[in-house]
């Protein structure tokens, strides 16, 4: 990673910058995948208080770091370990963004995202919403989960077609009488669907 420092007044000791140029290495393999990246370092005094701030530019996003203190290198350090912080948020939404498609960019199937999420413990999926399209386009929609440890005591089928008409769409319970779990869906022509576990 190339550094650019502007506005240090004199040089750093040696040992405080070889901690910036540890801290710097760091951040590089966090963020160099494909190509070098350039930081730029500038420093400014107000009296007795250095102000630091560092930016960089990773893909389409601009880190920027800012951190002030008595000593310019602790300015230094605590803008540096902000940019940090970010570049690791970049880099789990970058990655987040990408494990939901496959190679190709296509979405992944419902079906093979619950299954990874199953294999991590998270909870399974009652809900794909998708907008209509005119059957050209690719369908999008967004899944929503429930949480099993909030739900209430188990109710009948009876119990769940009231909650029906509230106005929900759909109704994930804990049949009483199976002791399993049901979903119960309002069809567009009024009538209904259950789903049961």
């Amino acid at each position: 990673m190339k550094v650019s420092y502007r506005g240090v007044s004199k040089e750093l000791p040696l040992k405080q910058q070889q901690k910036l140029d540890a801290k710097f290495g760091k951040l590089s393999k966090l963020l160099e995948k494909r190509g070098e990246k350039e930081a730029h370092v500038v420093v400014t005094g107000e009296r007795h208080l250095q102000h630091a701030e560092i930016t960089l530019q990773f893909y389409d996003h601009k880190l920027v770091g800012v951190g002030s203190d008595g000593d310019a290198f602790t300015a230094i350090y605590t803008a540096l370990e902000k940019l940090e912080k970010q570049a690791v948020s970049q880099r789990g939404k970058w990655r987040e963004k990408t494990r939901r498609t496959n190679g190709s960019g296509a979405p992944v199937s419902l079906r093979a995202a619950t299954e990874r999420d199953a294999d991590r413990g998270a909870k399974a999926p009652v809900k794909k919403t998708a907008t209509p399209t005119n059957g050209a386009a690719k369908r999008s929609g967004r899944l929503n989960r429930v949480n099993p440890a909030n739900s209430n005591k188990p109710m009948t089928l009876d119990e769940a077609m009231m909650h029906l008409e509230n106005g929900a769409e759909y109704v994930a319970y804990r049949d009483a009488d199976r002791e399993g779990m049901s979903v119960l869906v309002r069809r567009k022509d009024g009538n209904f669907d259950l789903i049961e576990s």
